[in-house]
């Protein structure tokens, strides 16, 4: 971590280095709460913990500047825990093990939790100076943001006294986002009926691995493979012919990251063995294939294991891969008012297995509530052919773009002064917080920015070191040019 304190701007990464080194998945960001409440406390900054648990510090205006306006600062606390199947660490109790790389800053083996540490550890390092320009500031900080934004849910009217928002979760330098998109979970249901294993039959467990995975509204655009579908295909393609019995389906963690493991544990008469490893040596090959350009790394395999208790009914598996290979997955439009934007997609997330039913998490994402609702209904038939349940569950607006925000005019302004090029101004399809905060603060201005952030959501997650400097350079040139108040 020393390493990392050692980098541009210095305070910013002294600050990262603290965040990796403290455990915060989501659901977990206590022990970072604490750390940063009792600094604050030691520092003399009025702190308050909500009754969610967010966080939010104020510090005065600097000499000159205390007719500004009030700037929140706002970011959240929580990470993404995702880890390759091969790395041996518990995101509640282990800290991060970040590295530099070259130009970049990365994990071994996890995420980095640069989306959205980066963009608190500045937060937090524009509290603690003492030789930085600025007006009144708030710092907001949120919990479970990537699992239910929950804390975006639970800001009061109130609690806030600025006008103006600095959201710190974008993840791409030169570009200032002014919208984003809403979401809702959708979870089905299938309830599991049992059988007895045939007779004169193998047990193997069926694995996919390799996928880049990623986040699923940044990243989905991509093309990549989601283990889930995949291995619903090939089961779609062999269950019948071979006279497969599914005793279990798991895939993926969180349904906002694009699965990139899978495994189905399942049997095959005896006689059908040699063919299934057969058909799945010709699948692979056919995916590598398809695949060859967004996912080189991709690997099934099969592994003899010791025979399961049940297996599904033979109704209740058809049921299943018939929804899994159905359902929709990815981009389900593009934008036409943003180039190169999608509009509306769903990610097939998370599978998992219990002995009373199957369940299936989704999330779709949208940049317009009607987008989100046709895609409900579009799930909705699906449960219903399917002989299924859907339950919606955790929907959040997005974020409308004002083309008239000033704050957004100033960090325009802002960015051509220092770099001597426009920026570009976009709507992000990923799930930031602005949309939620409208609610409870409708004429609060709002704009997002931050560093170049590569692969969020997955372990190949990477902040771009240059970025970081570019993001802090432009935020402290924009609280200094924030206006006085009406």
């Amino acid at each position: 971590m020393s390493a990392l304190a050692s980098l541009y701007p210095q305070p910013l990464w002294q600050w990262f280095a603290e965040i990796c080194a403290i455990p915060h998945p989501s659901k977990h960001e206590q022990a970072l709460s604490q750390h940063i409440q009792q600094w604050a406390k030691s520092r003399q900054l009025n702190i308050v913990e909500d009754h969610v648990g967010n966080l939010i510090i104020k510090k005065p205006a600097t000499p000159g500047m205390e007719n500004c306006k009030t700037v929140v600062l706002q970011a959240h606390l929580d990470m993404v825990p995702q880890k390759n199947a091969d790395k041996m660490h518990d995101f509640t109790k282990d800290p991060i093990d970040a590295y530099i790389d070259g130009d970049w800053v990365k994990a071994r083996g996890t995420t980095l939790g640069a989306d959205n540490g980066i963009g608190m550890a500045s937060a937090l390092a524009v509290l603690g100076s003492t030789d930085i320009k600025h007006g009144p500031i708030e710092v907001l900080l949120t919990v479970d943001e990537e699992a239910g934004m929950t804390g975006a849910f639970g800001v009061q009217p109130g609690m806030l006294e600025a006008e103006i928002l600095i959201n710190t979760d974008s993840e791409q330098e030169g570009e200032i986002y002014m919208g984003c998109a809403g979401g809702v979970d959708a979870e089905f249901s299938i309830k599991a009926q049992w059988q007895n294993v045939p007779a004169n039959s193998q047990a193997f467990q069926l694995n996919i691995a390799g996928l880049k995975g990623g986040h699923s509204g940044v990243n989905i655009h991509l093309g990549r493979g989601n283990a889930n579908k995949l291995l619903a295909r090939f089961l779609a393609d062999n269950a019948a012919k071979l006279g497969l019995h599914i005793a279990s389906f798991t895939g993926g963690s969180l349904r906002n990251a694009i699965p990139r493991e899978a495994n189905v544990v399942l049997t095959v008469a005896n006689d059908k063995a040699e063919l299934l490893q057969q058909q799945l040596a010709d699948y692979q090959q056919l995916v590598q294939l398809e695949l060859a350009a967004v996912e080189p790394a991709i690997n099934f395999s099969l592994t003899s294991i010791a025979a399961p208790t049940k297996v599904l009914q033979a109704d209740v598996q058809q049921r299943l891969i018939n929804l899994l290979n159905v359902c929709p997955n990815g981009v389900m439009r593009m934008s036409d008012e943003v180039a190169g934007v999608t509009e509306t997609s769903l990610n097939v997330g998370v599978i998992s297995t219990s002995d009373s039913s199957i369940q299936v998490l989704c999330l779709i994402r949208s940049l317009i509530d009607s987008g989100r609702e046709q895609v409900q209904g579009m799930l909705s038939s699906l449960a219903q052919l399917a002989g299924a349940e859907v339950k919606f569950s955790g929907a959040y607006p997005g974020w409308k773009p004002n083309p008239d925000s000033a704050v957004m005019a100033i960090v325009n302004q802002t960015y051509q002064d220092i770099y001597h090029k426009e920026p570009v101004v976009m709507v992000i399809h990923a799930g930031l917080e602005c949309g939620l905060f409208k609610k409870p603060y409708p004429d609060m201005d709002m704009v997002s920015i931050g560093p170049t952030i590569r692969y969020p959501h997955g372990p190949d997650e990477m902040v771009n070191i240059k970025t970081v400097g570019q993001y802090w350079q432009l935020l402290l040139a924009v609280l200094e040019r924030i206006p006085a108040k009406a």
